[in-house]
């Protein structure tokens, strides 16, 4: 009886009364009718070399080194624990010995590893077993683990030595001497191959580096061109940008000018407006302080001609007191009456003022308001006469400006004399009846060109050559001048009443 406590790599396996089957615990009280031993979950390598035979019948040593425990669960541990107790002992030095001791367990898991190797390598090639060793490994690991589990133990590693020939056997020496002789070969083939592929990729590789030179010579040349094409576009939106700054801020200063003139005429007219305010107040107290040194004055000269006449004459002193308050008094009311007048005519010479500069400004603005309504009169009478030129004429006609410049032309072509020929070569009806005379064209232009070349003699003074026609002495009259003559005397020349 007592308190027991398992190490960290074991645990207590009770039984005994109280416990229906097995209690596997870290740490418990053992009661007098109860027993418990410890079983240790560490893992445990071993050894073995195991003889098969392939589907091909053909022999060979497999060694293989297997890491095997107990399951870290409960249940695998119950049946564990029922494996290890299930040996029979005389005595618990026994129990103890076969509790620590592995052999028969050992004895176990090799005859299934050895019994499901022996079935997975039945069904396989010697190639196969060679070449897919990890697959091999993969089968023989889980089918000798699903026997193990009734056991409740855990194969932790399993590791796969070299294949090796049986006595009597040499199959894997004459296929390592193949390999090793096929190796050598196909080394010496590779070498060919890569001699051959060397100067196939250098010829390649040269004709690739020209081809991919002229490439990028060509897609240089077309990015240099797309690049100057470019520029000249950005170039020229620089200028278009810079244009329209420049306007900007053209326009900016013109609107800044004109709102700082805007704002001048205004401080201005406060200015004005102030100037006069303080001319107003300048001359109200000027005409203050005049009017109180006169009234100031006066009554000095009252106060000592009133005391003069008081003590000139004390004997009459009544009479003369009641000239002097009769004097001080119309002295005293003449300098009210003076100071009321005083005080009314600045009064009426500010309120005058004040009115002269309102009025000044009014004239100012409504000359600027009449401008302005003028100007929008013009502007609305441009839109409807169809723009500035209709509104010029419009003005043009409403000044009498054509007729001024009729007046003036009449006045300037005034006492002109000009020279005015008229001829005429007859009736056509009148000689022979219209289309009966043949000659009739021939005629009349002889008739014609002797006035004509009178008429270029009189008002240029050229003579025509004297094989053509020979003018007259200057005393005798050309045909032009009798023409002339006769129309002026209201004759006919021809036949044809000529006027002037």
């Amino acid at each position: 009886m007592g308190y027991h406590v398992s190490d960290a790599n074991s645990y207590l396996v009770v039984t005994g009364g109280g416990i229906q089957d097995v209690k596997i615990v870290k740490k418990a009280w053992v009661w007098p009718w109860q027993r418990h031993s410890r079983i240790s979950i560490s893992p445990f390598d071993f050894e073995i070399t195991l003889q098969a035979m392939t589907v091909e019948k053909l022999q060979f040593s497999l060694p293989a080194v297997f890491t095997i425990g107990p399951d870290d669960h409960i249940d695998a541990l119950g049946k564990y624990a029922k494996i290890l107790t299930g040996k029979t002992a005389t005595n618990s030095a026994k129990r103890e010995a076969a509790a620590t001791g592995r052999g028969h367990v050992q004895d176990i898991v090799k005859g299934i590893i050895e019994g499901e190797t022996r079935v997975i390598v039945s069904g396989m090639t010697m190639e196969e077993i060679f070449k897919e060793r990890q697959v091999f490994k993969t089968k023989v690991i889980e089918n000798v683990q699903s026997e193990l589990n009734q056991f409740g133990l855990r194969i932790y590693n399993a590791n796969v030595k070299e294949l090796q020939d049986t006595a009597g056997s040499e199959y894997f020496k004459f296929l390592s001497r193949k390999a090793h002789e096929g190796a050598s070969n196909q080394a010496k083939v590779d070498v060919a191959n890569a001699i051959m592929m060397g100067n196939i990729g250098e010829a390649e590789k040269r004709g690739g580096t020209r081809q991919e030179i002229s490439k990028i010579d060509a897609q240089t040349a077309v990015l240099e061109t797309q690049r100057k094409s470019e520029k000249a576009k950005a170039d020229a939106e620089l200028a278009t940008t810079q244009v329209k700054l420049d306007m900007g801020i053209s326009l900016a200063n013109i609107e800044a000018n004109r709102n700082a003139e805007a704002k001048d005429a205004q401080l201005q007219r406060q200015v004005e407006l102030e100037r006069a305010q303080t001319e107003l107040e300048r001359r109200r107290a000027t005409d203050l302080v005049h009017a109180k040194i006169e009234r100031e004055s006066a009554q000095q000269q009252a106060d000592a001609k009133f005391y003069a006449e008081s003590k000139d004459a004390d004997g009459l002193l009544y009479k003369q007191q009641q000239d002097a308050e009769a004097g001080y008094l119309a002295t005293v009311k003449g300098a009210d009456a003076l100071v009321y007048k005083q005080k009314q005519e600045a009064e009426a010479a500010l309120y005058r003022a004040t009115k002269e500069a309102e009025a000044a400004f009014v004239a100012a603005q409504k000359e600027a308001e009449g401008i302005t309504e003028k100007a929008k009169a013009y502007g609305h009478m441009a839109s409807v006469l169809g723009g500035p030129q209709g509104l010029l004429q419009y003005l043009l006609l409403e000044s009498n400006t054509y007729e001024k410049l009729a007046k003036a032309n009449a006045q300037a072509i005034n006492g002109l004399q000009p020279k005015i020929s008229v001829w005429n070569t007859g009736d056509q009806s009148a000689n022979g009846g219209g289309g009966g005379d043949a000659m009739a064209s021939i005629r009349n232009v002889l008739q014609g060109l002797p006035p004509l070349l009178s008429t270029v003699h009189e008002q240029t003074g050229i003579e025509p050559p004297s094989w053509l026609a020979k003018m007259p002495p200057g005393g005798e009259q050309g045909p032009s001048q009798a023409m002339v003559k006769g129309t002026e005397a209201g004759g006919k020349v021809n036949g044809v009443e000529g006027k002037m």
